[in-house]
C-alpha cells in the first residue's frame, strides 16, 4: 500500500528486486565455466594499507550509517523498544542503495490509464482471480469461520474487492517483495529526503518485531517498506492488521485469512459503506458541462440522473450519496459515476488509476461486463517535462495552474479547464500534446 507511487504504478515485487507490478517476469540463470580448483589451504587475505579514495568513501559512508542507526536506537529505546528487539533488528542491518535509487526515481513518461488497465484487468488476471475466489470459497479448503465470505460479511466488504486488491498488490500472493523492511526503512531514514516519515515507519516496524508477529528474516517487502500480500506499511499494519486464523500472530505474509481480514478491516475503518457499489460506467447527456466532472463536485446520483446522466443499459442509477463524475481519459474516454467506496480505495492507494483498476477487476470477478466506451488510444500523453512546460506557459498566459512541478493535480486541471473554456473546447481538464502545442 504505497501512496508514493505514480498513478500508473502500484506496489508489487519480483524475486530479484522490488519492481512495479505488471512488468515482465525476471529469470535468473547462472553457470560455472570451469570447476573450482582445490587447494590444501585457503589463500591469505590481502588488506590494503593504503585504501583507495573509493574505499575511503565507502568506509566513511558505513560509519555514518552506523552512527545514524545508533542514534535512532536511542530514540527507539525511549519509545519502549527493548534491547532484544534492537539487537534482532540492527545487529546485521545493511544499507540498500536500490531503495534510494527507487525513491529518487521520477519517470519521465507516464503510462496511459488504458495501458495500465489492459494489464491490471487482463483476461489472465481475471481468470486467476476467479480461480482464487473459488478456492477460498471452498468449504473443503478453509474453516467456515475464516473463509473469505465470512470475512466479507464480518467487515461489510465484498470478497471480490478483497481478492482484487490481493491480485493487484502481489499477484494473489505470488510476489510479496524480497527487501528486508528494516533495511529499507533504515536506508530511507539515513538518506534523509523523507527522514521523519521513514523514522516513524521504522519505529512501527520495530514494534511489529517486538510483538512477535513476524521474524525479521520474514519481514520483507518493497523498497519503501510496504509489506505482505496486500502491501501494508508498518504503521498501517499496527492499526489494521488482524489475526483471523487465531494463531496469535498477525501474519500478512503467509496467512491468507489474516491477509483478507486485515485488508477488509482497513477498508471498513477507512469509510467503506457496506451494500453500496463503488460506482459504474455511465453516459453523459449532450451539452454536459465538463467542468462538473471534478472530484470536488459531489451530489446524490438522483441529481445526476435529473441532469441527464444515464447507465449504459438504461437502468436507473444506483443510490449513491456524494457521487462525482470521473473522466480518467478526458472527454473522449469512458465516463464513470463514483461514490464514497471509490474514495475509500483511494485511501488504500491514492492513485485514480489504481482505484479504478481495483473496482473494475472486482466488478469482473463478480460477473460484471467490460467497459463499453472505447479508450482514446490515439491520444499523446504529456511527459513530465512537457507537463512542466504546460504548467509554466499556462501561468504565463494567466491560467493559474499552481507551482509548476510536472505533476497533474487539481490546480493544473483547473488551469487547463480555464484555457479549454477560452477556446470553446470541452473543459475536461485533461492535458494533451495538442493543448501544449496550441499554447506554445
Amino acid at each position: 500500500m504505497e501512496s508514493m507511487q505514480t498513478p500508473s504504478l502500484f506496489p508489487a515485487s519480483a524475486r530479484c528486486g522490488f519492481v512495479p507490478a505488471l512488468l515482465a517476469i525476471f529469470v535468473l540463470a547462472g553457470c560455472a565455466s570451469t570447476p573450482p580448483v582445490e587447494t590444501t589451504a585457503p589463500a591469505p587475505s590481502i588488506v590494503s594499507t593504503n585504501p583507495t579514495p573509493t574505499e575511503s568513501v565507502e568506509v566513511e559512508h558505513s560509519q555514518k550509517f552506523a552512527r545514524w542507526v545508533a542514534e535512532f536506537s536511542t530514540r527507539a529505546r525511549a519509545a519502549g523498544i527493548d534491547e532484544a528487539t534492537l539487537h534482532i533488528a540492527f545487529d546485521n542491518v545493511r544499507f540498500v542503495p536500490s531503495a534510494i535509487a527507487s525513491d529518487r526515481a521520477q519517470p519521465e513518461f507516464t503510462r496511459p490509464v488504458w495501458d495500465y488497465l489492459d494489464s491490471a484487468v487482463s483476461p489472465q488476471r481475471i481468470a486467476r482471480g476467479e480461480a482464487k475466489l473459488q478456492q477460498l470459497r471452498s468449504a473443503a479448503n478453509v474453516d467456515a469461520n475464516v473463509g473469505v465470505e465470512a470475512i466479507a460479511a464480518r467487515y461489510g466488504v465484498p470478497a471480490e474487492v478483497l481478492v482484487a486488491i490481493w491480485g493487484l498488490e502481489s499477484s494473489y500472493g505470488s510476489f510479496v517483495g524480497d527487501i528486508p523492511t528494516i533495511d529499507a526503512l533504515a536506508t530511507l531514514g539515513f538518506e534523509g529526503r523523507r527522514e521523519e516519515w521513514a523514522r516513524g515507519q521504522l519505529l512501527a516496524a520495530l514494534k511489529i518485531l517486538q510483538n512477535r508477529d513476524i521474524d525479521r528474516a520474514q519481514m520483507v517487502g518493497s523498497w519503501a517498506g510496504a509489506m505482505g500480500q496486500t502491501q501494508f506499511l508498518p504503521s498501517a499494519f499496527l492499526a489494521y492488521a488482524v489475526d483471523a486464523d487465531g494463531d496469535g500472530r498477525r501474519d500478512i505474509w503467509g496467512s491468507v485469512p489474516d491477509v483478507m481480514a486485515s485488508t477488509a478491516n482497513f477498508l471498513a475503518r477507512s469509510g467503506w459503506q457496506a451494500g453500496q457499489p463503488w460506482g459504474l460506467e455511465v453516459r453523459l447527456p449532450p451539452g454536459f458541462d465538463y467542468a462538473h466532472a471534478d472530484a470536488d463536485v459531489r451530489q446524490p446520483s438522483a441529481q445526476w440522473a435529473a441532469e441527464g446522466v444515464q447507465t449504459m443499459d438504461g437502468a436507473p442509477l444506483p443510490a449513491l450519496a456524494d457521487s462525482s463524475i470521473l473522466l480518467p481519459a478526458g472527454a473522449r474516454g469512458p465516463t464513470f459515476l463514483v461514490g464514497p467506496n471509490f474514495r475509500t480505495i483511494l485511501r488504500y492507494n491514492n492513485a485514480t488509476s489504481y482505484a479504478l483498476a481495483v473496482n473494475l477487476l472486482a466488478h469482473r470477478l463478480a460477473g460484471g461486463a467490460v467497459v463499453q466506451a472505447p479508450w482514446p488510444r490515439d491520444l499523446q500523453l504529456l511527459s513530465r517535462s512537457q507537463l512542466l512546460a504546460l504548467q509554466t506557459v499556462l501561468n504565463a498566459h494567466g491560467f493559474d495552474s499552481g507551482t509548476p512541478d510536472g505533476m497533474l493535480g487539481p490546480a493544473t486541471q483547473r488551469g487547463v479547464r480555464q484555457y479549454q473554456r477560452s477556446l470553446g473546447l470541452a473543459a475536461d481538464g485533461y492535458p494533451t500534446l495538442d493543448l501544449l502545442q496550441r499554447l506554445q
